[in-house]
């Protein structure tokens, strides 16, 4: 399936991922992970992207993230890769670009899609068959959700922070979203979604976003 032409609204969060060229590793070691989410946490302020969730795999990426502006995503996204290609070439001492193209991505419906997607996005080295739990993996915005762990470039979405009253209740009750299986539906909407560009959402959802910006699906 083709992908869409790229839509980027401003407060609408979008679920990206990043994969190497050829699916060839693009992390090899703490070190890489490291430098990565330490641009992560840098670009997000200065170009307004509100990061909600996050997963770093051996050789792509996947972001849940809000846009301040029409451009926030792009540039983010762009200013991260052309740093961390400079900075892995240099330590692995190697040449050539390291991204397949541009990234991918798609909208969000926040209100019916929104901890599906990122649940999904933290299971990831556990569906990878990396660790037997999403707990056991360092690299993943799960630290913060479900463990509370404290990250300068996390920005809890407001649906996580309606989860409890307070962190230690929303952390436990997060935990309780991964304790059954996602279905098989929901984790194939989120891949097509995503690989196509299209919108994950309702039909008020993607009605709404026609509406207001012209975003057809």
């Amino acid at each position: 399936m083709p992908r869409t032409t790229r839509f980027c609204p401003p407060g609408v969060p979008q679920h990206v991922i990043q994969r190497g060229n050829n699916r060839q590793p693009t992390f090899k070691g703490r070190v890489d992970f490291a430098f990565y989410c330490r641009l992560m946490e840098q670009y997000a302020e200065e170009h307004g992207v509100a990061l909600h969730g996050w997963v770093l795999m051996t050789n792509h990426v996947h972001l849940l993230a809000t846009p301040s502006t029409e451009r926030s995503l792009s540039d983010y996204m762009q200013s991260i890769g052309r740093r961390y290609v400079r900075y892995f070439n240099r330590r692995h001492d190697r040449t050539g670009g390291l991204w397949e193209g541009r990234f991918r991505s798609c909208l969000i419906d926040s209100e019916n899609y929104l901890l599906g997607c990122q649940r999904y996005i933290e299971m990831n080295p556990v569906s990878a068959g990396m660790v037997r739990n999403p707990e056991d993996y360092w690299w993943s915005s799960y630290q913060c959700h479900g463990l509370g762990k404290t990250s300068e470039m996390h920005s809890p979405h407001p649906l996580y922070q309606a989860l409890g009253k307070d962190p230690s209740e929303r952390q436990r009750r997060y935990r309780q979203l991964f304790a059954k299986p996602m279905p098989d539906f929901l984790k194939d909407q989120i891949r097509k979604t995503v690989k196509s560009g299209r919108t994950l959402g309702s039909i008020e959802f993607k009605s709404q976003l026609k509406a207001k910006y012209g975003i057809s699906d």
